[in-house]
């Protein structure tokens, strides 16, 4: 039923690289801290950068609940479902860190994104996850669905705001600059955005 695999490849990178949206999941150290599981979609926006390392584009939000946990701890899993085809789900357990719009390695992180303009998402991150644990197991009682599209509603909505507004839109926000537990979470005012 279940497999542990030694590297992203071969079948199973395919079969991540195909799914329309993934799960991530993160907690604090501290045990009475509240567990976050995110839905992550947006095709285009995730990559498998080597056999050991998978990324994705950390875009606008009213929380930042997964970068205050890795900025902590760097305790994330990854995980996709098989919708269509035959059942599957695979978890990648790793640890993650976010990458800001400041550090050097922005340009070339970027890089692995060509199939998506970051722009009107108001990106604040490029998360980056070092696998140590990958596993799949048998997603026999996963629905199917059928992916139409994604939508548009987060590119519409975000397109309007520049690098001054976007930083006082996330300043409004409870839950972005301090996670729910208090902890630091997106490092407000938010640098320039990079030339791509």
């Amino acid at each position: 039923m279940g497999k542990t695999y030694e590297r992203i490849d071969g079948r199973l990178r395919t079969f991540i690289e195909a799914q329309p949206m993934f799960f991530t999941a993160t907690a604090p150290l501290a045990g009475d801290g509240t567990i976050n599981l995110s839905p992550k979609g947006l095709r285009g926006s995730f990559a498998v950068l080597d056999e050991l390392t998978v990324a994705y584009l950390d875009f606008a939000g009213s929380n930042a609940e997964t970068v205050a946990h890795l900025r902590e701890n760097g305790r994330i899993t990854l995980m996709w479902c098989a919708f269509t085809g035959p059942p599957n789900i695979v978890r990648v357990h790793g640890r993650g860190e976010p990458v800001f719009r400041d550090d050097p390695r922005w340009p070339g992180l970027l890089g692995h994104f060509p199939d998506i303009d970051p722009g009107p998402h108001g990106l604040r991150a490029i998360v980056v996850v070092h696998a140590e644990l990958i596993r799949d197991t048998c997603g026999y009682a996963v629905p199917l669905m059928t992916y139409e599209a994604d939508r548009d509603l987060h590119g519409r909505r975000f397109a309007r705001e520049d690098d001054a507004s976007l930083s006082a839109y996330f300043a409004g926000k409870e839950h972005v600059a301090t996670s729910i537990d208090g902890l630091p979470g997106l490092p407000l005012p938010l640098p320039p955005t990079p030339a791509r």
